[in-house]
């Protein structure tokens, strides 16, 4: 990175702060403490407002929040965010309402030239989940659940919830939870949470679209986050099955793969990856489809953890595959 490029991102960096410290700066940019003094010494000088205080718990003080001048793209800039909009077009996104004042907003600050290799742009790329029939730049037939925008602002800033779940039309329950994760898989938005109120299985993951009158909970809880945190360490440790993926069985996963079972990505470029779950070895049916699924993967699967009924049945459906084929 150039010395211009990265002192203008460490003024972005520091302008959203109202206090930094030298090893912040070292971590956030990775550079040496005498890189990083020479940098804000030198933003400093260019009359960055800034205040020193020594002492253990000292740092840098920003006086006021509006030096810095609007945001300005490059061009290359340009067409990532575009192409990531393109990308995720009836994808069932949150906040959708806002994209195409976003996306009128980002044509806008680009040149007349600019806007015309945009436009090119949109109508040149596709993607799996966009409508070859009608590419234009501001296509928006998706919605994503209703309920999705109201827990991503309230989560952001409040973990613990109140929730109404309707497992069926006209039986609501009222929940009391602590808000883990917000997941997308297969075209479905689950809450992953973490129930008060349940002893046997307090993790799960509840679909978005069944979930309604989300707000921050009135209750006081004796967990805090780092109870919760151990909870499921613990619980992640009761695992039976372990998979470890290279780079081919990879997309097969993300071509067909169970319910809420996600994929973790370990190698560059996406080319290792793992998958860890909990297989209830008498639920028969459950068992027979899951080996279907791990035998569709192919060969470039192993296994770290493997249930015995599990490495059975699969052994038996080789076996008998090998008997039709002879």
């Amino acid at each position: 990175m150039k010395k211009t490029e990265r002192v203008n991102l460490i003024m972005r960096y520091i302008n959203n702060r109202a206090q930094f410290t030298i090893r912040e700066i070292q971590q956030e940019f990775g550079i040496s403490r005498a890189t990083a003094i020479r940098d804000i010494q030198e933003i400093e000088a260019l009359g960055f407002p800034l205040v020193t205080e020594k002492g253990r718990n000292g740092g840098y003080f920003v006086l006021h929040n509006d030096y810095l001048p609007a945001v300005r793209f490059t061009p290359d800039e340009l067409r990532a965010i575009l192409i990531s909009f393109v990308a995720s077009r009836n994808s069932q996104l949150p906040f959708l309402q806002n994209r195409r004042n976003i996306t009128e907003k980002l044509i806008g600050i680009a040149s007349q030239t600019q806007q015309d290799e945009l436009i090119t742009m949109s109508d040149l790329l596709l993607f799996d989940n966009t409508n070859a029939a009608n590419p234009g730049l501001l296509e928006l037939d998706d919605q994503a659940p209703q309920e999705l925008n109201q827990l991503i602002r309230l989560a952001s800033t409040e973990r613990h919830l109140t929730l109404t779940y309707e497992l069926a039309p006209g039986w609501p329950e009222q929940l009391d939870v602590w808000v883990l994760h917000i997941l997308h898989t297969q075209g479905q938005w689950l809450l992953e949470i973490f129930d008060f109120a349940s002893n046997d299985k307090p993790f799960k993951r509840l679909p978005i679209e069944q979930l309604r009158d989300s707000k921050k909970s009135e209750k006081l809880s004796a967990l805090t986050e780092s109870d919760i945190a151990a909870l499921q360490s613990k619980q992640n440790q009761q695992f039976n099955l372990s998979v470890r993926l290279d780079a081919a069985a990879i997309q097969r996963f993300k071509r067909m793969h169970p319910p809420g079972l996600l994929l973790q990505l370990t190698g560059i470029y996406q080319s290792e990856g793992f998958f860890q779950t909990q297989l209830d070895e008498y639920d028969t049916d459950r068992l027979d489809s899951f080996t279907d699924w791990l035998l569709f993967l192919g060969d470039g699967v192993s296994f770290d953890l493997l249930p015995d009924s599990l490495s059975a049945l699969m052994a038996t459906k080789i076996r008998n595959l090998q008997k039709k084929l002879s």
